[in-house]
């Protein structure tokens, strides 16, 4: 009897110690993207030139603090990949349009695009000129979802669990002179690791990875 006890007691912590350990451990991050583009009419060099702003993101309901997020990491990602394109980051171009007056425009321009997705050339052309660029960048959060399932437990306690994120993200430059579309792209990323700790995938990684694709991918 005190041999089975024993024996019971060795096979529990031998237990115990590996989900001790698999809690400590996480897998490599697994990334999946597929990046698309057009592009209508926008040449090599003519960003660099005409320069450009970004426009406050669009997103879908209940992701609306992300915009500022997305619009950040998105510039960022741009400075560090095209340093030679001159850019306004969406703060810039909001003071931009405040000073010059056009704050109610802006607002129903950007309005009116969430119901049509077409801008008011008239009104994109002064946004361009209040910016002092040619063109314009709209960025839309079409999906995000992050969670976790679960992959392994012990004693009804889960110790190893998937952490993932999926994010759909359109990506849009608009020339301000006639209010037409210059290039276009669109991203889908997932990501996933198997971690026994408090982790997931953060916003900004999968962005990142998003703004990395699609700003490649720029004339």
């Amino acid at each position: 009897m005190r041999n089975q006890t024993s024996s019971r007691r060795a096979a529990a912590l031998a237990c115990l110690a590996a989900g001790l350990l698999l809690a400590g451990c996480a897998s490599e991050l697994q990334t999946y993207s597929s990046p698309q583009h057009q592009t209508l009419h926008l040449q090599a060099n003519e960003l660099a030139q005409g320069g450009l702003a970004f426009l406050t993101p669009s997103t879908v309901t209940g992701q609306e603090e992300d915009k500022q997020s997305l619009a950040y990491v998105f510039a960022a990602t741009l400075k560090l990949q095209r340093p030679e394109i001159r850019f306004d980051a969406l703060p810039q171009t909001i003071g931009a349009v405040n000073r010059a007056g056009l704050a109610e425009a802006y607002r129903r321009m950007y309005h009116e695009y969430r119901d049509t997705g077409v801008f008011d050339a008239a009104v994109l052309k002064q946004v361009g000129q209040a910016a002092g660029v040619r063109y314009l960048v709209q960025l839309k959060l079409a999906s995000m979802e992050q969670g976790a399932r679960g992959r392994f437990s012990l004693l009804g306690l889960s110790l190893l669990n998937t952490q993932y994120a999926n994010m759909r993200v359109f990506f849009q430059i608009w020339d301000s002179r006639d209010g037409s579309i210059a290039w276009e792209g669109i991203d889908e990323v997932s990501m996933a690791f198997d971690t026994g700790q408090e982790r997931r995938v953060t916003f900004r990684r999968i962005a990142e990875r998003a703004a990395q694709d699609l700003i490649a991918s720029l004339p």
